[in-house]
């Protein structure tokens, strides 16, 4: 009896060792990988540093008119992190004021965010351009309204919180500006593969300016982005051609670009007429860190008018 005893006590005291020891390994892995995540996250904010810096080199060396000359923009860049050859960082920059700010459909100050016709009809034309129909975009142009204005009077086929709060998970509108273009998949008639097809010419800028299109820096596959300004002048095909057939250098001035796209027409308004751009303002960053089995994923939105240029916003992860 005292020998099972003794043996039923060591046996115990295994398990208990045995549990221990695992929870031990566990908060050693936990310890281990939340201090690889601080060191990715602070490697992060160092390249997000130095991106900003080098944006403002750039525009600072053609502070007319930004361009891209030497493809700075959209080619990643990989930058050593120290010595350790497994920790490095892919940087790729994009001008980030190319797509359709979602919050230039209203107007206003924050307290008091109205409806402003020429962001819807841009919104509407935009989805025209990437193949939705006019009856389509118009509920979702309005709904996208009374989602962000300051009221509770919805759009003639838009939607506020009552038809919200009368959804099986209920929720309420924002009533105030998008922080991030993801949050367009909460507006009523905004679908999943809509999105998918629309997410690529959007963006949720921290204002409410008309969406700052620079034309010295449009790609091909941003075509869709000059239709939304006058699509009874500019075609998808033309567009494509005035891209491609822009002076290696950008424009020197606007009316060199309208010239290109309304020979002896007054088609274009003149809000529109100034609402294109030279200099870019925004930039969006992707910083991808691998530093040896931790990796880091961070996209920042960087203001290169602020002096020095800052992040206003940032998304982590895919």
């Amino acid at each position: 009896m005292a020998l099972l005893s003794v043996l039923l006590l060591v046996a115990v005291m295994a398990i208990i060792t045995t549990l221990v020891l695992d929870r031990v390994n566990l908060a050693v892995r936990l310890a281990g990988n939340a201090q690889a995540q601080d060191r990715s996250r602070f490697l992060a904010l160092g390249v997000e540093d130095y991106a900003a810096s080098e944006i403002q080199r750039r525009l600072a060396l053609s502070p007319a008119r930004t361009v891209d000359t030497g493809n700075w923009l959209g080619t990643p860049q990989t930058l050593p992190l120290g010595e350790n050859a497994n920790s490095i960082a892919t940087v790729t920059v994009q001008d980030g004021g190319n797509c359709f700010n979602l919050n230039s459909v209203v107007e206003g100050n924050q307290d008091n965010l109205r409806a402003r016709q020429t962001g819807m009809l841009q919104f509407i034309n935009l989805m025209g351009a990437l193949g939705t129909d006019a009856g389509d975009a118009v509920p979702l142009a309005h709904a996208l309204v009374d989602w962000i204005d300051s009221d509770q009077n919805p759009q003639q086929s838009g939607a506020e919180d009552n038809y919200y709060t009368g959804l099986p998970s209920p929720y309420r509108t924002a009533g105030t500006l998008l922080k991030d273009k993801a949050e367009l998949l909460a507006v009523r008639g905004i679908t999943a593969s809509l999105y998918l097809r629309i997410e690529p010419f959007v963006c949720a800028l921290p204002d409410t300016e008309l969406s700052p299109i620079n034309v010295n820096t449009l790609r091909i596959e941003d075509a869709p982005l000059l239709v939304m300004l006058a699509p009874d002048v500019i075609d998808l095909r033309k567009a494509r051609s005035l891209i491609e057939s822009r002076p290696a250098l950008g424009y020197a001035r606007l009316p060199d670009f309208w010239r290109q796209v309304a020979r002896g027409t007054n088609a274009i308004l003149p809000e529109v007429e100034a609402q294109p751009k030279l200099v870019s303002r925004w930039f969006d960053v992707k910083i991808a860190i691998a530093d040896g089995n931790a990796t880091w994923v961070q996209r920042s939105l960087i203001d290169a008018q602020s002096t020095p240029a800052r992040a206003v916003h940032r998304q982590l992860g895919e």
